[in-house]
């Protein structure tokens, strides 16, 4: 008999995008990170992706010690692979955003493939009022803001991931990432199989039309053959719809309040765990199966839980 084939659900829990003022259910706190992430779990995620902020004002922070309670719940409480971004904040350094990576050597971290101008300043249109100063100046410095990912901060992050055994979950926001990630791996420096998240929807890189969503795929396909497993993140409202193609035509899907603060039109997500059983409701229509984090592992060729820094 055939197999139904098994999807990784990610869910990305609080992220660099979103300021406190836009979300009264945006976790903040240590306490509320580990909470979103453990409840995401619960619901079906394999993976949570995680950022920290610091607890004072909800700023995005690459402070290990902000991490570090987070972290402690998890291992304690879930199976679920824990990811750890070195993203971070297009706001910060590369130095600052490879730290936790660095620290905790998790079995997945993210590595953005490239340069690109990082926009968010439009949504201080949609918001009258801010709680903390920092979060007008931020969307604001955004209109005048290159997200640094060169070739050599690239490399630096995959040397860390080969010294720690981490492996990447490949942030790929436009097709010249795609061909930036094939370098890599033409170089050894990228082992497949391949954890390619396509984006789609921010401003900067690749937009949210299916179209676009087919032309990653393509381009994924000629250039990566089959050495990389594929996974959709589409921000804001298309969240959902974006991760439904994808999921029909074969990939992974991410959700979370990292990239979505809304689970309907005009209704914000109380929780992460509620989109993540959203998407698992339109995968299991599909007749899909959601994996587990034991499988989300061997498909992703991970090192296992017993093998991170914390």
């Amino acid at each position: 008999m055939a197999t139904n084939r098994k999807v990784i659900i990610t869910c990305a829990v609080t992220g660099a995008i979103h300021t406190p003022s836009m979300s009264e259910h945006l976790p903040l706190s240590p306490t509320e990170i580990a909470e979103a992430a453990l409840g995401a779990a619960e619901a079906g995620a394999a993976i949570v992706h995680l950022h920290a902020r610091d607890p004072e004002d909800g700023r995005p922070s690459q402070d290990p010690a902000h991490f570090e309670p987070i972290l402690a719940q998890l291992k304690a409480h879930t199976d679920a692979v824990v990811n750890i971004t070195t993203g971070g904040s297009p706001h910060m350094t590369v130095q600052e955003r490879m730290r936790p990576a660095a620290v905790f050597k998790p079995e997945l971290a993210s590595l953005n493939m490239g340069s690109m101008n990082f926009g968010l300043y439009p949504m201080l249109d949609r918001f009258a009022e801010f709680r903390h100063d920092w979060e007008r100046e931020s969307l604001e410095k955004s209109r005048d803001l290159v997200f640094k990912n060169t070739f050599a901060d690239i490399e630096a992050i995959l040397a860390i991931g080969a010294a720690n055994g981490t492996r990447f979950e490949f942030e790929c926001y436009d097709i010249a990432h795609l061909n930036n990630l094939a370098h890599f791996a033409s170089r050894g420096l990228a082992r497949g199989p391949l954890f390619v998240q396509s984006v789609f929807g921010l401003l900067g890189g690749i937009g949210a039309h299916p179209e676009d969503l087919m032309h990653m795929r393509r381009t994924a396909d000629r250039l990566l053959g089959d050495s990389y497993q594929w996974s959709i993140l589409g921000a804001g409202r298309n969240q959902i719809p974006l991760a439904t193609i994808g999921a029909a035509q074969g990939s992974h899907v991410r959700v979370g309040l990292e990239d979505s603060l809304w689970i309907g039109p005009g209704e914000l997500a109380k929780t992460n765990a509620d989109q993540v059983t959203r998407i698992r409701t339109v995968l299991e229509a599909l007749n899909l199966e959601v994996a587990t984090p034991d499988e989300a592992r061997e498909i992703l060729q991970l090192k296992g839980k017993d093998q991170v820094g914390f």
